[in-house]
């Protein structure tokens, strides 16, 4: 299936990229539907996802991150993912086999600025890894997957849907 034939616009980066924002905003202009599976996977498990880490640990997350994003099947839809699903290859061909992966990329110092609750968030990292370890280890993973990446860091979410729908035409 070539990238024409795809009817899904998967975004993938950092905690803080804006992926749920954006999505939202570029679901509307396109006129799909809107998945952000972070709430998926809170809806199957019951909790939270720092609840889950907390509970768990961090490679529970990704696990159940992974089962959600590989029994996602759907049509027209902008998905938003959590920070981690580049961690399994499994979940990424199941994403990529109906969607264009975007990366939306922002740089580490807008990063900083954005996500003040790194502790409570529920981010799927290591309990010693810091988030500009976490930065180098999954950028490379996000440029890896990506069939488009989109600078959006130094833009206003309106600006990065433009952006993104710019890369997509």
């Amino acid at each position: 299936m070539n990238t024409a034939e795809k009817t899904n616009v998967v975004l993938i980066g950092m905690p803080g990229a804006g992926k749920s924002t954006v999505g939202v905003l570029l679901a509307r202009r396109l006129g799909k539907g809107f998945i952000d599976t972070d709430l998926l996977i809170q809806a199957r498990a019951g909790q939270t996802l720092q609840d889950i880490v907390d509970r768990e640990g961090h490679t529970a997350l990704r696990e159940l991150e992974a089962e959600v994003l590989t029994a996602l099947h759907c049509h027209d839809q902008v998905i938003a993912t959590g920070g981690s699903a580049v961690y399994s290859a499994k979940a990424m061909a199941a994403l990529g086999s109906n969607g264009i992966i975007v990366h939306l990329h922002v740089p580490m110092a807008v990063i900083l600025k954005r996500v003040t609750d790194f502790d409570t968030r529920g981010i799927a990292r290591a309990a010693n890894q810091t988030l500009e370890d976490l930065y180098e280890e999954r950028e490379q993973l996000y440029q890896h997957y990506a069939d488009i990446s989109v600078a959006v860091g130094e833009t206003d979410q309106e600006g990065a849907v433009t952006a993104v729908l710019a890369a997509l035409a």
